[in-house]
């Protein structure tokens, strides 16, 4: 069995391991909408400071919602497939790149793995400190989904081109890849936010039984604290991935900016996400309007990656599929 093929044997023990997890979850969720309504039994965002939070009355964190159950064995056992499923994905990880000799992040197929990677583990590590397991059958189904249409641009793990032989391989695109991991989190935690509050305001559509569940999730409230936090550190990160793309490009090609496609579209999603930021931070953007901003930033985010990938011809057609 050569590298190559062991990686992707072990993305698929990772996707399976997933599976069982989002199960696991979603019937989690299917508990919490049969659960009594009691007070909510709040867990803190942070265990630091004073538990204030911005733009919350002093509500720092995420409650388990009215409906929360104090026994949820299945969300347990959905933790605990998760992070094994985390762990295999991490391995395939390093198998592809022992295999390829070099970071295994160099086109389409490995970015979207190494992507889904970043999202689990960034759930993994807010689960450390929160009590947000709600987010689980999102966030997993998503990577579920991720390396599942992986296999669609399947390449065999082979060398780079001349252009992408460079420290700033690692770097640039590492680093961007954890912000679109930390992305995708704030973006599954905006839609819950956008949902729950509809309900809260008595939408006709989420009315039924069948969204009740959604009554066991935390406040809109705290779920926007929770998407500004996680989008705040993603735009740094971002920000450096422009800067560093700028540094690479001038090493590689002798010019910081050329308005290529990939250059073009890494910058509207800068915009959109120092948009956001603002408006929520000195323009007292909160609500729908702030979860709406995100949501077409992480729109952005998906054309960057997918869009100008296939689509679009340019210096920074790396796809792997030609």
């Amino acid at each position: 069995m050569t590298g190559t093929e062991l990686s992707q044997l072990l993305v698929w023990s990772a996707a399976t391991a997933l599976t069982i997890g989002l199960i696991m979850f979603a019937v989690d969720l299917a508990r919490l909408a049969d659960v009594p309504r009691r007070a909510p039994a709040r867990v803190p965002l942070t265990t630091e400071g004073d538990g204030r939070a911005d733009g919350a009355d002093g509500v720092d964190g995420v409650d388990g919602g009215p409906h929360a159950p104090q026994n949820r064995r299945f969300a347990a056992m959905g933790m605990s497939v998760t992070v094994l499923g985390t762990v295999l994905l991490l391995v395939a990880i390093v198998a592809r790149g022992i295999a390829a000799g070099r970071a295994p992040w160099a086109n389409m197929y490995e970015f979207t793995i190494v992507g889904a990677f970043i999202t689990l583990a960034t759930f993994v590590l807010v689960a450390r400190r929160a009590e947000v397991r709600f987010l689980g059958s999102f966030v997993v189904g998503l990577c579920v989904l991720f390396l599942a249409l992986a296999q669609v641009v399947f390449v065999p793990a082979t060398a780079t081109q001349p252009a992408l032989q460079s420290y700033w391989l690692v770097l640039h695109v590492g680093v961007a890849i954890i912000a679109t991991g930390i992305f995708t989190v704030s973006f599954v935690v905006s839609v819950l936010q956008l949902l729950r509050d509809s309900r809260e305001n008595g939408a006709v559509a989420l009315s039924g039984r069948s969204w009740r569940w959604l009554d066991g999730m935390p406040v809109p409230a705290q779920l926007e604290i929770l998407s500004f936090r996680l989008n705040a550190v993603a735009f740094v990160l971002w920000t450096f991935t422009l800067i560093g793309g700028a540094i690479w490009a001038e090493h590689a090609w002798g010019r910081y900016w050329g308005w290529d496609p990939k250059e073009v579209w890494s910058f509207v999603v800068w915009v959109v996400y120092a948009a956001y930021l603002h408006a929520r931070t000195t323009r007292g953007w909160s609500g729908r309007r702030a979860a709406y901003l995100v949501l077409i930033g992480y729109a952005c985010v998906l054309f960057n990656f997918t869009g100008v990938n296939l689509i679009f011809n340019g210096k920074h057609s790396y796809s792997g599929l030609d």
